[in-house]
């Protein structure tokens, strides 16, 4: 599903960011940006229609023109197995291809997000283990 409609469309979507209202602000502040610099995308502006028709939240946002580009920064997730999950993240421009951008999020070393996401990597593993067990254990040689 799209980002903008999970922020937008999906309940559950309030209790994964830890600040829905700056998630929400920050998204159409960035679909704004998208907008003026490809005024003619199509699947932006059908997708615009959708969340101005289906959402009073984004509708009121989007009637606001607000405008900004966000290649770095912090946002908090909150994962229902660890809890609050607080990740820098960076943007970078792919320059083979103009208009896709990729988005890196890490934590800080040695922060309890850190920890968390370790804690999520060992399930990750254990899971590995039971479902492709040669798999897990050529990873671990």
């Amino acid at each position: 599903m799209n980002h903008s409609r999970f922020i937008f469309l999906n309940p559950k979507a309030r209790e994964f960011y830890d600040d829905w209202e700056r998630a929400a602000n920050d998204n159409v502040a960035i679909l704004r940006t998208e907008a003026g610099r490809n005024p003619y995308d199509r699947g932006l502006s059908d997708l615009v229609g959708e969340l101005s028709t289906r959402s009073d939240d984004f509708r009121t946002r989007w009637a606001a023109h607000r405008v900004s580009l966000h290649h770095s920064g912090v946002k908090t997730f909150v994962h229902p197995a660890v809890g609050e999950l607080e990740l820098i993240y960076n943007a970078l421009d792919l320059p083979a291809d103009p208009g896709l951008t990729l988005t890196v999020y890490n934590a800080a070393r040695g922060s309890a997000t850190e920890e968390k996401l370790r804690l999520l990597a060992s399930w990750a593993l254990t899971q590995t283990d039971v479902a492709f067990p040669t798999m897990a254990a050529d990873a671990a040689s």
